[in-house]
């Protein structure tokens, strides 16, 4: 049996809502359409994510519904032992899209991520933007596993989106057939309209990475930051990737810097590999706010026909 739990907060209260059933690909198999309204689009977002237009009334509140937990200009959430098989990212944190993320000034902060297992064969275990327009900080994820998942976890962003990612944890990760274990990039081009600004250039640094082993991998990372713009702080300790034969290298950085020590195979000049200096790459070890409350709990069962 597969479980999905998603846990939201509200500005005065906690909830934790839970699925049991089966997880598809695509949860639309799982709610009838005719029972959420169509709403108007996001303001951080001043149009439908996909199309103009409102956008159908669900469970995060007006999505397409192909990432499976999507939290969007949300503090302290916590996101536990899920098991989710997505036809997109398994878990997406977002927070506004260009002048719109920007003006409406919310970020997505003090999220939580441990025990999830994660099959996404064409997205990421864990996807920060590419709408990150109010930012993105304090993400802590721990106790990952993944199978056949096109990337572990991947930065999106771009010129326009303006805000910043940054202070992103990420440790003792087990991945099994993957494109990329590390994925960013700095040039993810959707724009809601014309009106972005050319000048809001996001800022993207502090981004850790530690005890990662992963297997049958067709690339280490590749990182792309912004000309002009490096994604800067990376810290990359104690990682083995099996990287199987390919033509492609099997790391590609370009405008990114940062450090790494004891990762195998041996890592981009952009990020030079010290071991006798970097002895370790930092988490946080605090709880947060989010992790001593007590939760309301509700549950969903489906059988089969």
């Amino acid at each position: 049996m597969d479980v999905l739990g998603h846990y939201a907060t509200t500005p005065k209260r906690y909830r934790r809502i839970q699925f049991i059933g089966p997880i598809y690909p695509k949860l639309p198999t799982l709610i009838d359409i005719n029972e959420w309204p169509i709403i108007d689009p996001l303001p951080s977002y001043g149009r439908g994510r996909d199309a103009v237009g409102g956008r159908y009334s669900n469970l995060i509140m007006g999505y397409n519904l192909t990432d499976v937990v999507i939290t969007d200009s949300s503090s302290n959430v916590r996101i536990e032992d899920c098991y989710i098989v997505s036809g997109d990212d398994c878990i997406a944190i977002k927070s506004g899209w260009d002048e719109y993320g920007i003006a409406f000034n919310m970020s997505s902060k003090h999220i939580v991520i441990r025990r999830l297992t994660c099959i996404s064969p064409t997205s990421a275990v864990i996807a920060l933007g590419s709408e990150m327009s109010g930012g993105i900080q304090d993400v802590r994820a721990e106790d990952i596993t993944a199978i056949n998942s096109e990337s572990g976890v991947r930065i999106k962003t771009t010129i326009g989106r303006g805000a910043y990612v940054k202070d992103i944890f990420v440790r003792r990760m087990n991945l099994h057939t993957m494109k990329w274990v590390f994925w960013m990039t700095g040039t993810y081009g959707q724009h809601p309209d014309d009106n972005f600004d050319p000048k809001a250039i996001p800022v993207v640094r502090n981004i850790i990475y530690s005890d990662v082993v992963a297997e049958n991998v067709t690339m280490a990372a590749k990182l792309e930051g912004i000309p002009g713009a490096p994604f800067t702080g990376i810290c990359i300790y104690n990682v083995t990737a099996e990287v199987v034969k390919s033509k492609k290298p099997t790391w590609n950085c370009t405008d990114v810097e940062g450090v790494s020590s004891h990762v195998t195979p041996t890592p981009c000049a952009q990020i030079p590999d010290y071991p006798d200096r970097v002895t370790h790459c930092p988490f946080p070890e605090d709880d947060l706010p989010v992790d001593c409350v007590g939760l309301e709990e509700c549950s969903y069962w489906r059988t089969n026909p």
